[in-house]
């Protein structure tokens, strides 16, 4: 049978695939796009709304993005990027919304102020600190903080409910915060996207093989699972968006920009409230400070969410043990993905972080009694008939070799050949939420040499009015398109 052929393969259906996906198509509509998925249907895995926080990552309460130096100071220069990224995000969704591309925002987003809240002395010191640097700037206007557990109750009657105030606690609070269902958000990219010529999405179709053939092109072996048959597709452009999946698949590549990496997994369990009372009296994202030696993933919340159109609220995550990459994934993904290249890093970040081995056997010992005593930091009155213990997706912490040695990375990464022909991103927060300024590195490596860098650059400042111009360095460039993206999706 002749291969069959494509202008470019999108492996995986969540987010990471369905922007790039989507902003492929339009930049030129020529193309033609065939996605692999290996599940029944679509965004099943991290993207769906059940398998993450929701939360619009733009570093308004995620305190590890704002690290505290050894004297006092803080960090701020990851949030200033992070929050820029999410913007980036915001805009593109709005022109699609605005083009009739993405159904009715609310289907996808919605505004939830984003807290930090804090107990003891020290860490109080830190929120002041950080709260100081960060509205010096002014893409974190309109933050607030306070001390007076009254003020608190106000913003999240939760919190405070028979809690004691005899130590010292903080909160800042945000208004310019997001809920986003990135399942909801992935499908309506499909939508439009594959109701576009020369768009197919192959369900229940798992890669099993990638070949870099003489002519430059990839050579894709796929296993249709339905009818047990094999296929080959090939194509000029390989996206690797499978999530935990997607180390696996750049290991057979053979690419030497993948040889290194390994992958360290990790499981996630949420608390779920079940009374619509509790849920009713909760409207705010509120993080607190991870324990030490946990994965970012694991930074405590309590989050309240907009699912399906339905309020919800969910506290966690709670890490667990785990060989999987996937949560549909089999018991062997981590000894398949061992490889020559990646063995010795792995064992090096193994013996180099024990505090987090410790942790994650430590939260997968934890009793129901003990997960509702972690809630009850946040919300002491909480009780546990009121919640139900369910799995989040699974996340694979990135290892490569620097220098001589393995690191661990707890952050989201992308890989790519040197020529532009391949690309897969790997690990984890803040991951979908970057999605957007993820691809607009990746979209014109490969479309440049197709329609031409300034036609790329134009068509990109389309769906992404400022690119090439910085928020963080224009106010009232800021003001300008928060005003603009909060009217298009609904948020103002």
């Amino acid at each position: 049978m002749k291969p069959a052929h494509t202008d470019v393969i999108l492996i995986g259906s969540g987010i990471m695939s369905a922007t790039l996906g989507a902003m492929l198509k339009e930049l030129d509509p020529t193309l033609a796009i065939t996605i692999f998925e290996r599940l029944p249907a679509l965004s099943q895995e991290s993207s769906d709304a059940w398998n993450n926080a929701g939360t619009g990552h733009a570093a308004l309460c995620e305190l590890n993005y704002t690290p505290q130096n050894k004297d006092g100071s803080v960090d701020i220069g990851k949030a200033l990027k992070i929050d820029e990224q999410f913007e980036h995000s915001k805009q593109f969704w709005a022109t699609l919304v605005a083009a009739g591309r993405l159904p009715d925002a609310r289907a996808f987003i919605h505004s939830v102020p984003h807290m930090s809240f804090v107990i003891g002395d020290a860490d109080v010191a830190f929120l002041h600190e950080r709260y100081s640097e960060l509205t010096k700037h002014h893409l974190f206007d309109g933050m607030e903080l306070t001390d007076d557990p009254a003020r608190i109750a106000e913003w999240a009657p939760l919190l405070m409910d028979g809690r004691r105030v005899d130590a010292a606690m903080a909160a800042t609070r945000s208004h310019l915060g997001t809920d986003v269902n990135f399942g909801a958000l992935t499908r309506g990219l499909f939508w439009w996207l594959t109701a576009q010529p020369g768009v197919s999405v192959c369900l229940e179709h798992e890669v099993r093989d990638l070949e870099r053939l003489p002519d430059g092109e990839w050579s894709v072996q796929v296993k249709d699972l339905a009818n047990d048959e094999a296929r080959e597709v090939r194509s000029p452009f390989v996206f690797i968006g499978a999530g935990g999946a997607a180390l696996p698949l750049l290991g057979k590549s053979d690419v030497e920009e993948a040889k290194g990496y390994g992958g360290f997994p990790v499981g996630g369990q949420w608390l779920r409230c079940t009374n619509a009372r509790v849920i009713a009296r909760h409207h705010a994202k509120v993080y607190g400070k991870a324990p030490v030696g946990s994965p970012p993933m694991s930074v405590p919340h309590l989050d309240a969410r907009m699912i399906d159109g339905e309020p919800a609220l969910l506290f966690g995550p709670f890490a667990c043990v785990t060989t999987k990459f996937l949560k549909h994934g089999s018991w062997l993904d981590l000894a398949a993905s061992l490889e020559f290249d990646n063995v010795m890093p792995m064992l090096q970040v193994g013996w180099d972080n024990m505090d987090l081995t410790k942790y994650l056997l430590e939260q997968a010992s934890l009793t129901p009694e003990e997960r509702i005593q972690a809630l009850r930091v946040f919300m002491p009155t909480a009780k546990l008939d009121d919640w139900e213990l369910v799995w989040a997706g699974q996340r694979v912490q990135v290892i490569k070799r620097v220098g001589e040695r393995g690191v661990l990375e707890f952050g989201t990464e992308v890989v790519s050949a040197r020529d532009g022909s391949l690309a897969a991103v790997l690990g984890a927060s803040p991951g979908a939420s970057t999605a957007v300024s993820i691809m607009l590195e990746l979209a014109p490596r490969y479309l440049n040499a197709r329609i031409g860098p300034e036609s790329v650059r134009s068509r990109l400042r389309q769906l992404v009015p400022t690119i090439g111009r910085s928020m963080a360095k224009d106010a009232a460039l800021t003001q300008e398109m928060r005003a603009w993206t909060d009217k298009m999706l609904r948020l103002s």
